[in-house]
């Protein structure tokens, strides 16, 4: 099936799609990799994919080979909609293209549970979506899933461990309530025009409730406090959030002259739970 569309390089010439770098847009052409992208996020069949910033389409092809219930594809640029109209007619019923901006839109109207989200995200604004993803006002949220690309550095600091320099909020906000991990890694040819950077792939699974017990509005204040100022003891950085902060840290287990790189998630929680109290 996927072999009746013309390859992508024709697509582009054809829809004349010079990637735009205000829209943070790179294009990956090679449809061995994009398949490969979409096995990473397991077995499809049975559920509806939602799609960011699609293109030409090249993701879009892989995750409806391999078998997705149904493509909500997301595209912010109106000059790719008739190339994916030519994919929604190679695959009847099984895409459907909405011309908007994916920050703006509420897609839980146009998906059907369990629902997976695999995206070559946008690099202006990948980081934002997955935040946006992680926080939901309820917990579990509508995706089972997320296998998302970001650059490289961006994928080390999700599932950075404590310690080192990549370890901050994101690491927190990804792995209080997901498995996270790099599936894959792709230099910069692999895409049209080449970034200036290494791309990767992270895959993160839901947990069905958070790793550790705390309120996530406390955490996120906390957290966001002590890595502003990452370079502060925890006794000075998060003197803002409690006048006892001194005390709150000794009862969560945490000594007052550490910095925010040092602490695990765990330890965060604590924090947070004594400070709700």
């Amino acid at each position: 099936m996927i072999d009746s569309l013309p390859p992508l390089r024709d697509v582009i010439a054809t829809h004349d799609l010079q990637p735009k770098k205000s829209l943070g847009q790179n294009f990956l052409l090679d449809l061995n990799l994009t398949a490969k992208i979409a096995r990473q996020a397991g077995d499809l069949s049975g559920c509806d994919v939602l799609e960011i910033g699609p293109g030409p389409g090249g993701l879009t092809r892989g995750l409806l080979a391999e078998g997705a219930r149904r493509v909500l594809a997301v595209e912010k640029d109106a000059r790719c909609l008739p190339a994916l109209e030519d994919v929604a007619a190679a695959y009847p019923d099984r895409l459907k293209v909405i011309n908007a901006d994916a920050l703006e839109l509420d897609v839980l109207a146009h998906l059907t549970p369990p629902v997976r989200v695999v995206a070559n995200l946008p690099y202006n604004v990948g980081t934002e979506l997955l935040v946006r993803w992680l926080t939901p006002k309820e917990w579990p949220p509508y995706w089972d899933s997320l296998t998302l690309m970001f650059q490289k550095e961006v994928a080390q600091r999700i599932v950075a461990q404590p310690g080192g320099k990549a370890y901050g909020r994101l690491a927190i906000l990804s792995q209080w309530r997901c498995d996270a991990r790099i599936v894959m890694q792709l230099p910069p040819e692999a895409f049209t025009p080449p970034p200036k950077v290494h791309s990767a792939v992270v895959h993160l699974q839901r947990l069905e409730t958070p790793r550790f017990k705390a309120d996530a509005a406390v955490l996120s204040r906390v957290v966001a406090a002590a890595f502003n100022q990452r370079r502060k003891m925890l006794r000075s950085s998060l003197k803002g959030i409690s006048p006892d902060i001194q005390s709150h840290l000794v009862a969560a287990g945490i000594k007052p002259t550490e910095r925010a790189e040092q602490v695990p998630i765990e330890g965060f929680c604590a924090l947070a739970r004594e400070v709700a109290k």
